[in-house]
C-alpha cells in the first residue's frame, strides 16, 4: 500500500527520495549471497546478510540525511538511510532503502525481512535493536523507523551510542521469494475479485471484502431504498450498493473512489489510514441511521448485537447492581494472553473492590464487593477485535503488540458449562462459532498495511484478499502464520555468524469475525439478482456496457482520430473570460471522433450536419506552433489537399504521434470568398477597454501585405462599436511566455513592414486622454503584463495556520515592500514593517521553519517558489516592533521558576544580539516576582528533565539555541551561596523504569540541585527533599533512592553517606545524579498530530 510525511516508534515510512550532498564514511560489509534474484533461485534458505555502519564525526554532520554505502543480499542493492537529527521529529529516523529503485524495470518489487540497530559500544546488551518487514517496490523504495531512539539518549555521552564521536550501525537483511504479483488474475484464480487502494486504504479494502462475504449484510445492502436519481457519490446505500455489485459481478478489481466520495472524504482522507474497528463501528452507525423506516430496519442489530450485563455484588450484605449494556463487538486483551478463551476469561475477571477501592452501596455504606461481566447473548456474527495497540503509559506512546496470540477455528463460549454467561442467558441458544474471516495488520503502530483471510461460504478454503490481489490459501497461512510472536530462520553460515535470525512476527491478527454454527444458513444465505434493485441492475449494467465501449473504443483508437474544430463563436465566449493570450482552448471546442482513413470532403459533410454550416462555406485552417510557443492558424487547406484522408491530413500537421487534428473553420457565409492569394493576410482582433479592464474578441479581417493599418481604422470602430471617427492604437501580441512581448503597431506602415502574417492577433483601444492616470492598466501591453503576472495568494495566520484567512490578488512582480504593504492595509496595520511572512512548504503543507527576511527577496515570485513548485500560500504575523528592528534582536523563551510557589511563568526574552545571559538575567528580573529583592537569578539549560548547563553571566546570547533545549531561570538558594570546603553540590533527577526494557530509565518532571553536607545520611537528606518539592507522607513513602551513573541505578538506603558516593570533577555534572524512583503522575500530554500518512490518529468520520 501506499504511504507518504513522520513519527513515533516502530513506524514504518515512506521516505522521499531528493538526491544527498554529502557521503558516508568507509564501512565494513559481511560476505553476501551470490548475485542471482530472488525470483529464479532455487534455494531452500532465504539469502540473508549482516552489514556494519561505523558513522565517524557524527556531532559534525551538517546534513539532513545520509546513507550508506551499497551492500548487496539475495543478488539486490541496499543500502541505509538516517537522518541524523531525526526527520522532523526528535529521534534518530533510520530506513533501509533500495539503492538502485531509480534504475529498475517497471513493475519491480522484493520482499525483505530486516533489522536496524545502533550498537552500544560499553555494553552491546544495551544495544537498540527493531525488526520489521516490508515488500519494496517503486512507490515504496524504502521502510523502517521514523522514531528510531530518542536524540537526547543517542547524543548522551552516558549511554554509549556515541563513542569518539562515531555511530555504529548495523542492518540485517533477509530476502524472501515473491510471487508474480502482476500477472495474477483473481477472477480466474479464485471466483473472486479485490479492491483498488486509493492511497492508503486497504484498511477499509479489508473491512469491506469482509463485510461483503457475508451474504445476509450484501442482501440488507442491496434492499436499501435508493432511486434511479440518487447519485453513488452522494449516496452512502447506493454507493455501498454498486461496490458490492460490481465486487459480485465485475472480471476485474473494483475501485472505491465512489464509496469514499460519499462518505464526504477528500483525497487527504484517503491517503490517510484510519484504524478498521472506528471505520467498522461508523460505517455501521450510517447504515443503521440510513435503514430507518425501511424494510430492513434493524438488520445491523440482528446481525451483530450482542449484550452483556455489568454487575457489582457486595459480599456481606444483600445487594446487587447490574446493568445491561449492547456491543456490536468486543475488544479482547492480547498482551499477557495465550488465545482467545484466555481473553474471555480476562474479560468476565471478577474484581474485588474492599479496602480503599469498597463500593458504596444505597443504604449499606461502604462494603467489599465483586465486579464483573458477563454475558447475556452473543450475536449471530461475533466481531472480535484484538487490542493489538496499546498506550503505554510510561513511554507516553502508543505501542503494537505483536505476541503470539492463538484463535481456533471453532469458538465454543458455552465451554466449562457457560462460564462467560449470565444468570438470565437463554441456556437453549448454543453458543458454539466457526471462523469466517481473519483480518491481518502487518506493520508498526503508525503505519502498514491490511489484508483479509477469508472462507465465503465456511468450506475449507481459504482465500486473502489482499486490495487488488486475491489467492487461494491454506488453514495454516490463514490460521498460524496469524498469530504473531516471533520467527527464527535457520542459520546459513553457522560457523561465521553465531548469532541466529530471529524476527518478530509483525503480521498477525488485528479483528477476527465468527459465524454461529446455529445461524450459518441463514447468514451464508444464497444471493440472487432479483435480490438487487432494478433500477441498480439496469444502472449497473449500463455502466458496465458504458465501459466495454471505452474498452473497445481504445483497443479501436489507432484506426481514429480526434479532429477539434475552431469557430468564431468559440473565441467570442473564451477570450477575456477564460483565457487572454492566443485565440483558443482547444479543451473546449467542438470535437469529432472520426475514421483516420475518411476522405476529408466526407468529413466536411459530417461538419455541415453537426454545425449547419454547408460545405460550400467552409474554409478550414491548420494550425501551427510557432518557435515563440505561440499557437495560431497557419495556412488555409488547399483543394488539391481535400481529397486526402483524415489521417493523411493529421499526420502532416502534426510530427506528434496520437496527435489531434486541430483546424479553424472559417465561415464564408453570406458569399464565398475567392481563394486566399499571398497578398491576403488574416488577421484576429481583440478590443480592450481600460476603463472596465476587459480584453474581448471582436473578430476577423482579411487585408493586404501593402495595406496600411490607417486604411481599416473605420471598420475597426465599426467592430469595436465605437464612432467611425475614433482614434485608436493598435499593438501586436506578438508572445507570452516566459514573458509578454506586446508592440505597438505604427498604422501608417504596411503590414509587410510590420511583419505580420497568417494568424497574428491584434490588438486595439482608444488612444488615450491626457487623465490617462486614471487606469490602473492604461494599455495592452500593461494589462497583458498585469495578467501574465497576476496570483491569487492565500494568506494564513501563523496562529492558524491550517486555515486561509484572506485572498489577495497580486502582481508575481511586485516587490517585498509591495506585498507586505498590500497585507498591511488589509489587516489595518499603519507600519508595513512590522508585517513578518513565512513561505509554504508544499511537501508538509506546513509554513517553513525560517521567516522571510526583511526585504530578504525580490518578488512575490521568490515567496512562493519551494524547490521545483510554486504555491499560492503565505503565511503572516503582526509583530509588536518592526522586521528590521526584530532582526538585529535575539529572542529567547525562559522558563522561569519560582523559589516559593509551584509556579512556572514563560517569558520572551528581546535583546541585541551582543547581549550577554547576564543582560538577560537582568531584563527578567523585571518581569518576575522574587521571592525576596536581592535574589540572584541563574540560567540553566534542561535537556529531557536533566540539567546539562549553567549559563557563565559573560556567554553571549547570539548562540544560545533555545528550539531544542529549555531555558530555565531560577533564584539562587542561599546555601548554594556558602557552599562548605566538603560541601557538594549535586544533580537530582526524577526517573521511573522503562516497562518495555527494565534495564533502562526513563527521567521526567523539574531536575533540580541540591546542596550535601559531609557526613550527611539519605534520611536526612530525604527530609529536605520532602520539604522542598512539598510531598505528602503517603506518597512520600513510595518513593525510592538511587545513585546513578552511565544510566545505571544503585539503590540507597537510609543509612548510606551521600557524600562518599558522588565525586567533585566529573565530566558532565549529569554522569551522576541522586535519582527519585516514583510514578510519573504529571498530566500526559495529547498525542502530537501525525504527519505520517500511515496514522490513523485522526479520527474517522463519515461526514454525509
Amino acid at each position: 500500500m501506499m504511504t507518504p510525511p513522520p513519527e513515533q516508534e516502530d513506524e514504518e515510512m515512506l521516505v522521499p527520495h531528493p538526491e544527498v550532498t554529502s557521503g558516508p564514511q568507509p564501512m565494513e560489509v559481511m560476505p553476501v549471497e551470490t548475485a542471482t534474484t530472488v525470483e529464479n533461485q532455487q534455494v531452500e534458505e532465504p539469502p540473508m546478510s549482516r552489514f556494519t555502519w561505523p558513522i565517524e564525526n557524527f556531532s559534525r554532520l551538517n546534513v539532513k540525511k545520509i546513507y550508506s554505502d551499497v551492500f548487496s543480499v539475495g543478488g539486490y542493492k541496499w543500502r541505509v538511510l538516517i537522518f541524523p537529527k531525526g526527520n522532523n521529529v526528535d529521534h534518530l529516523s533510520m530506513y533501509l532503502d533500495v539503492a538502485d529503485s531509480a534504475n529498475l524495470s517497471y513493475g519491480w518489487s522484493r520482499y525483505a525481512q530486516f533489522s536496524l540497530a545502533v550498537v552500544n559500544q560499553i555494553n552491546n546488551r544495551y544495544t537498540i535493536r527493531k525488526d520489521t518487514q516490508h515488500q519494496f517496490n517503486a512507490r515504496e523504495s524504502d521502510w523502517g523507523f521514523t522514531s528510531f531512539m530518542a536524540l537526547s539518549e543517542l547524543l548522551d555521552p552516558s549511554r554509549g551510542y556515541i563513542v569518539n564521536d562515531t555511530c555504529i550501525v548495523q542492518a540485517e537483511v533477509v530476502v524472501r521469494r515473491l510471487a508474480d504479483y502482476w500477472n495474477h488474475d483473481s477472477k480466474k484464480e479464485t471466483g473472486y475479485v479485490g479492491l483498488k487502494n486509493q492511497g492508503a486504504t486497504c484498511y477499509m479494502n479489508s473491512l469491506l471484502q469482509t463485510l461483503y462475504h457475508i451474504p445476509y449484510f450484501r442482501k440488507a445492502v442491496y434492499s436499501m431504498p435508493t432511486t434511479e436519481n440518487d447519485l453513488p457519490s452522494g449516496s452512502i446505500p447506493l454507493a455501498l450498493q454498486s461496490l458490492f455489485y460490481k465486487l459480485q459481478y465485475s472480471d476485474n478489481s473494483v475501485a472505491t473512489k465512489e464509496l469514499t466520495k460519499s462518505f464526504g472524504w477528500d483525497t487527504y482522507d484517503s491517503f490517510m489510514q484510519h484504524d478498521v474497528q472506528e471505520l467498522n463501528r461508523v460505517l455501521c452507525e450510517k447504515l443503521e441511521d440510513k435503514m430507518k423506516g425501511t424494510v430492513v430496519e434493524g438488520a445491523i442489530q440482528k446481525l451483530f448485537e450482542g449484550h452483556h450485563m455489568n454487575y457489582i455484588e457486595c459480599i456481606n450484605v444483600d445487594y446487587k447492581s447490574t446493568r445491561k449494556e449492547s456491543f456490536y463487538d468486543l475488544q479482547l486483551d492480547v498482551k499477557g494472553c495465550r488465545d482467545v478463551y484466555a481473553s474471555f476469561d480476562k474479560y468476565v475477571e471478577v474484581e474485588r473492590l474492599e479496602g480503599d477501592n469498597k463500593y458504596h452501596a444505597e443504604q449499606h455504606g461502604l462494603q467489599d464487593a465483586k465486579k464483573g461481566v458477563l454475558f447475556i447473548d452473543f450475536p449471530p456474527v461475533l466481531q472480535l477485535q484484538l487490542k493489538r495497540f496499546e498506550y503505554d503509559f510510561m513511554r507516553d506512546t502508543m505501542v503494537k503488540i505483536n505476541d503470539r496470540y492463538e484463535f481456533p477455528l471453532q469458538l465454543d463460549l458455552d465451554k466449562d458449562n457457560g462460564k462467560y454467561l449470565s444468570p438470565e442467558a437463554d441456556r437453549t441458544v448454543r453458543n458454539l462459532y466457526t471462523l469466517h474471516s481473519v483480518l491481518v495488520h502487518s506493520g508498526g503502530v503508525h503505519g502498514g498495511h491490511y489484508y483479509a483471510f477469508i472462507r465465503p461460504t465456511l468450506s475449507d478454503q481459504w482465500f486473502k484478499f489482499d486490495d487488488e490481489r486475491v489467492t487461494k490459501e491454506d488453514i495454516k497461512r490463514a490460521l498460524e502464520e496469524q498469530y504473531g510472536g516471533e520467527e527464527e530462520l535457520p542459520q546459513v553460515n553457522p560457523g561465521f555468524n553465531n548469532a541466529p535470525f530471529k524476527f518478530t512476527k509483525y503480521s498477525n491478527a488485528y479483528m477476527l469475525v465468527y459465524i454461529r454454527e446455529t445461524d450459518k444458513d441463514k447468514i451464508i444465505c444464497n444471493l440472487e439478482e432479483k435480490d438487487i434493485a432494478e433500477h441498480l441492475r439496469i444502472r449497473l449494467k449500463k455502466e458496465q456496457e458504458d465501459k466495454e465501449h471505452k474498452k473497445k473504443e481504445k483497443a479501436e483508437a489507432h484506426l481514429y482520430t480526434i479532429v477539434k474544430v475552431a469557430l468564431d463563436k468559440d473565441l467570442v465566449q473564451q477570450i477575456g473570460r477564460d483565457i487572454y493570450f492566443d485565440l483558443v482552448d482547444y479543451d473546449k471546442v467542438c470535437s469529432f471522433r472520426i475514421q483516420k482513413q475518411l476522405p476529408f470532403t466526407l468529413f466536411k459533410e459530417e461538419v455541415a450536419k453537426e454545425l449547419g454550416i454547408p460545405v460550400q462555406f467552409q474554409r478550414f485552417w491548420l494550425w501551427a506552433k510557432r518557435q515563440n510557443h505561440t499557437y495560431r492558424p497557419n495556412r488555409p487547406l488547399t483543394p488539391q489537399e481535400e481529397p486526402h484522408s483524415v489521417g493523411q491530413l493529421r499526420d502532416a500537421s502534426s510530427r506528434t504521434h496520437n496527435a489531434e487534428l486541430k483546424l479553424f473553420l472559417e465561415d464564408l457565409r453570406p458569399l464565398p470568398l475567392p481563394d486566399k492569394t499571398k497578398e491576403d493576410i488574416l488577421l484576429f482582433f481583440k478590443l480592450y477597454d481600460p476603463e472596465k479592464e476587459e480584453l474581448r474578441y471582436v473578430g476577423r479581417l482579411f487585408v493586404k501585405a501593402l495595406g496600411k493599418p490607417s486604411e481599416i481604422l473605420t471598420k475597426l470602430n465599426q467592430m469595436a462599436g465605437f464612432p467611425l471617427n475614433e482614434e485608436i492604437e493598435l499593438y501586436e501580441e506578438i508572445k507570452f511566455e516566459p514573458s509578454v512581448m506586446c508592440e505597438h503597431i505604427d498604422k501608417k506602415l504596411s503590414f509587410r513592414s510590420s511583419q505580420l502574417e497568417d494568424g497574428d492577433i491584434i490588438c486595439y483601444q482608444k488612444s488615450l486622454s491626457p487623465d490617462k492616470d486614471q487606469y490602473r492598466y492604461p494599455n495592452v501591453p500593461s494589462f497583458l503584463e498585469y495578467v501574465h503576472n497576476r496570483q491569487v495568494v492565500h494568506f494564513r495566520s501563523m496562529e492558524k495556520p491550517k486555515e486561509d484567512d484572506f485572498c489577495l490578488e497580486m502582481s508575481k512582480l511586485f516587490t517585498y515592500d509591495d506585498v507586505v504593504k498590500r497585507v498591511a492595509h488589509q489587516l489595518g496595520v499603519d507600519d508595513s514593517s512590522k508585517i513578518r511572512l513565512t513561505s509554504h512548504n508544499c511537501y508538509s503543507q506546513q509554513p517553513k521553519p525560517q521567516p522571510i527576511k526583511y526585504r530578504g527577496v525580490d518578488h512575490l515570485s521568490d515567496m512562493l517558489v519551494h524547490y521545483n513548485q510554486t504555491s499560492d500560500v503565505l503565511y503572516y504575523e503582526v509583530l509588536d516592533i518592526p522586521l528590521p528592528e526584530l532582526q538585529g534582536l535575539k529572542t529567547l523563551k525562559v522558563a522561569f521558576h519560582h523559589a516559593t510557589k509551584d509556579e512556572v511563568s514563560v517569558h520572551c526574552i528581546r535583546l541585541p544580539k551582543n547581549s550577554t545571559v547576564s543582560d538577560v538575567i537582568n531584563d527578567l528580573k523585571s518581569k518576575v516576582e522574587l521571592s525576596h529583592p536581592n535574589a540572584e537569578l541563574r540560567l540553566l539549560e534542561v535537556f529531557y528533565h536533566k540539567i546539562y548547563k549553567i549559563f557563565p553571566p559573560n556567554e553571549k546570547i547570539e548562540n544560545i539555541n533555545d528550539q531544542y533545549w529549555t531555558l530555565r531561570a531560577e533564584e539562587i538558594p542561599e546555601e548554594e551561596k556558602d557552599l562548605g570546603q566538603h560541601d557538594r553540590l549535586i544533580h537530582v533527577y526524577h526517573f521511573t523504569k522503562d516497562m518495555q526494557n527494565p534495564t533502562q530509565v526513563q527521567n521526567f518532571g523539574e531536575p533540580f540541585f541540591l546542596v550535601i553536607h559531609e557526613g550527611e545520611t539519605l534520611s536526612e537528606v530525604k527530609v529536605r527533599i520532602q520539604k522542598k518539592l512539598q510531598v505528602p507522607d503517603d506518597d512520600f513513602s513510595k518513593w525510592k533512592f538511587a545513585y546513578l551513573s552511565l544510566g545505571r541505578p544503585e539503590y540507597l538506603q537510609d543509612s548510606d553517606i551521600l557524600a562518599s558516593r558522588f565525586q567533585r570533577n566529573v565530566y558532565g555534572a549529569w554522569e551522576q545524579y541522586l535519582g527519585l524512583e516514583h510514578l510519573d503522575t504529571t498530566p500526559k500530554r495529547s498525542h502530537p498530530a501525525n504527519q505520517n500518512r500511515h496514522s490513523f490518529e485522526k479520527p474517522v468520520r463519515i461526514y454525509n
